[in-house]
């Protein structure tokens, strides 16, 4: 079964808040963990608590010289390599909205060729004759006759073996 929605939101009372962040900072380092381990890869998780905190440190997984092992290999990687797959928000939205104008691009023309289809068989049916037509509809028409003339024909192919 699901969790239910969690609104993302500050938590106003301090010790729900405080509770929270316990538990998911558990949860977060479980998963580092679970991500080192079964792809074999070096992880480390640096997670500084609330401002209010006793304890200024930040919490350190695996290790702190463990981490600091990490980090340094890190920063001493190339930048080229160091920065290749990583995004910021910015970057992310840029890509996704990119994402979503090419899927809007492709289903306009997948809904213009079934308008267009739609109206040849209007036009076959009787339902329709061809001085109805704007520009736009004798244009998609002319291209989707274009296209279907330039396809190889399987009634000749087979007929021909």
């Amino acid at each position: 079964m699901g969790r239910k929605k969690v609104k993302l939101a500050w938590i106003t009372n301090d010790a729900t808040r405080r509770t929270t962040f316990e538990k998911r900072k558990k949860g977060l380092v479980k998963k580092v963990s679970e991500l080192a381990t079964l792809c074999g890869v070096e992880a480390c998780l640096v997670v500084y608590g609330p401002q209010d905190a006793v304890e200024a440190e930040p919490e350190v997984w695996p290790s702190p010289a463990e981490t600091a092992r990490v980090a340094t290999r890190f920063n001493s990687m190339p930048e080229m390599y160091r920065w290749r797959k990583m995004t910021d928000q910015e970057d992310f939205l840029r890509q996704r909205v990119a994402k979503l104008q090419d899927q809007l691009r492709r289903q306009d023309r997948e809904s213009r060729e079934l308008e267009v289809s739609l109206f040849a068989h209007e036009i076959m049916a009787g339902g329709r004759i061809l001085d109805d037509a704007d520009l736009n509809d004798a244009m998609g028409l002319m291209q989707m006759i274009d296209l279907k003339l330039k396809q190889p024909n399987p009634l000749k192919i087979q007929n021909m073996s």
